[in-house]
């Protein structure tokens, strides 16, 4: 569950391939990892619980788990992971490409008592780190896809992952919120579009020790790269991979306090004030396998 709050740095002349880039990620996350351990935001102190991840609609969309098999796609820390399982999932499944964030969410669900399995894996060699298992149940987001270079190939990925009649069940933050950013003013904190919203000029590269969560900073890999994927394309790659869709929500709601001027909502999330526009900022997907 990940965004970023830092500006980007132009790209070098010369690109690293992709691989390198997706390694370069990687090992961010493994430096990542420690900070968001030991933070205030993820609460793992038991300050938080998995539920408080959920918007309550997620619930609704995804309907009774009881006795279904769930697959959690870059779950990190297994924060929502747990909640899955939590929720009477027959077995759950934690996969993700930092080895010390699959280290500490296999260690948080021992100690919690929970039967919960973590793979590390890149999700795009997913199909074979699972053994070619498939799931009733796929859900990834809020923060993933970002990440991702080629959305196309995710899909048939997640494709390949689920059973007939099975679910993909994206929950993302929306490309919108990613494109805006705050600009100082002399009474309040304005909101204005910073970045792309549309692919298309390649991945953004940041170099920063910072991490959207508190704690110290970053020690070790800061360099990342994300790419910018618009609802259009999500929407066409899920198509494009067989999946149905069965339905797509925009919400204003975000589990965390993005920018300086939002205000509580309900569930322990938030939103903008009422004085700003109503704009999405998260949204869903829910697509079917025949």
């Amino acid at each position: 569950m990940t965004t970023e709050k830092s500006e980007p740095a132009p790209l070098p002349v010369t690109l690293p391939s992709t691989e390198q880039m997706l390694l370069a990620n990687q090992a961010n996350w493994d430096a990542r990892t420690p900070v968001h351990v030991a933070s205030d935001f993820y609460g793992l102190d038991g300050s938080r619980t998995a539920e408080d991840w959920f918007a309550p609609f997620e619930w609704t969309d995804l309907g009774d788990l009881a006795g279904r098999e769930v697959l959690h796609l870059q779950c990190h820390l297994g924060t929502e992971t747990a909640a899955f399982a939590e929720r009477g999932a027959a077995h759950t499944v934690g996969l993700d490409f930092s080895a010390a964030a699959v280290a500490e969410a296999r260690r948080l669900a021992g100690e919690a008592g929970r039967s919960v399995e973590f793979v590390r894996s890149d999700v795009h060699r997913a199909v074979e780190a699972l053994g070619g298992r498939r799931f009733d149940v796929v859900y990834t987001g809020k923060g993933a896809l970002c990440y991702l270079p080629d959305l196309a190939a995710w899909a048939e990925v997640v494709s390949a992952l689920l059973r007939p009649g099975g679910m993909l069940y994206l929950v993302e933050f929306h490309p919108l919120l990613d494109a805006l950013g705050p600009t100082p003013s002399p009474e309040r904190q304005q909101l204005r579009l910073h970045h792309d919203y549309l692919a298309g000029r390649g991945p953004l590269r940041s170099d920063t020790p910072c991490t959207y969560t508190d704690g110290p900073p970053v020690r070790g890999a800061t360099t990342s790269y994300e790419w910018r994927h618009g609802l259009g394309e999500v929407v066409s790659a899920v198509i494009g991979a067989g999946l149905t869709l069965q339905l797509v929500r925009e919400t204003e709601l975000l589990p965390w306090k993005r920018f300086d001027a939002m205000v509580p909502a309900e569930n322990g999330w938030w939103r903008l004030p009422p004085s700003e526009p109503i704009i999405p900022l998260l949204y869903a997907l829910r697509a079917v396998k025949a």
